[in-house]
């Protein structure tokens, strides 16, 4: 008894620390955004974005760690793991792209990849 309070109260807090997760990686992407139209008006708006890719990146990582830790103790779907892991390969190919500097398929993907995240924070 005492074991399976134990695992829900587990699985309870590994599902909030995945929704925090996936705030904060739509936060992140809609900075980048705001830092995208920074980039084409100032001089500062470079800098902040190339920051603004490695905070989203780290962002991204974190929500790979929160669905591992969500899924593992409470031995549910390993969905969100899956989810987590791709968006992570999107927010991989957007940094290449973005190194690149190929902003015909780097922008309409970062659009993607926000409505995605809204779309995985909808569903927590």
């Amino acid at each position: 008894m005492a074991t399976q309070v134990t695992t829900t109260a587990n699985a309870r807090r590994g599902s909030s620390f995945l929704q925090i997760a996936i705030a904060l990686q739509t936060l992140t992407i809609f900075l980048q955004a705001v830092s995208a139209g920074l980039l084409l008006t100032s001089s500062y708006g470079e800098t902040l974005h190339g920051v603004g890719a490695r905070v989203m990146y780290g962002a991204s990582m974190l929500y790979v760690l929160a669905a591992v830790l969500a899924w593992k103790p409470g031995g549910g779907s390993p969905r969100p793991v899956w989810h987590a892991s791709g968006f992570l390969v999107l927010a991989s190919v957007q940094v290449v792209l973005g190194i690149a500097h190929v902003p015909s398929v780097h922008l309409p993907l970062g659009v993607l990849m926000f409505g995605l995240s809204v779309l995985a924070l909808a569903r927590r």
